[in-house]
């Protein structure tokens, strides 16, 4: 059981896959405890040259600091092959003071967007629409997209 399932003939009914037992984890990937409360927001992605610049304020809504790991997540929504509902392609851990905000920055290049495709024995680099979240753990809302054409 992964976090990283692709789609299949029947997205809807992803966490019934066995009869016996749930097909989903228990805790999503990234899922931790942690002293503080944390909240994000202004998502921004800006491509330009097919780089693109990931911006999100963390903010910490404890009355102590505390340590977070903001992960950022892709969805490749067309290509040659089918690609995972979301895959892990960033994170950072960042330090935020008491009722303090942080940006954080990330970086996805061609490294990022690539993918090992069996067919034809290669890495592919799609032309495609992509879906990005930003938070601490897979399941993460914050979400935008982005085109690479």
């Amino acid at each position: 059981m992964t976090y990283a399932h692709t789609r299949s003939h029947e997205p809807d009914k992803q966490g019934r896959r066995y009869w016996d037992e749930q097909s989903t984890p228990l805790f999503p990937f990234g899922h931790g405890l942690s002293y503080g409360r944390f909240a994000y927001s202004d998502l921004t992605a800006v491509e330009r040259y097919g780089i693109v610049t990931v911006s999100v304020q963390v903010t910490n809504d404890s009355d102590r600091e505390a340590a977070e790991v903001v992960q950022l997540y892709l969805h490749q929504r067309h290509g040659t092959s089918s690609r995972p509902v979301r895959e892990l392609k960033g994170f950072q851990r960042v330090v935020v003071p008491a009722r303090g905000s942080q940006p954080v920055e990330f970086t996805i290049g061609p490294a990022q967007r690539r993918y090992w495709n069996t067919t034809v024995r290669d890495w592919v680099l799609d032309a495609s629409v992509f879906d990005l979240w930003v938070g601490g753990s897979s399941t993460a809302d914050l979400h935008t997209t982005f085109d690479i054409s």
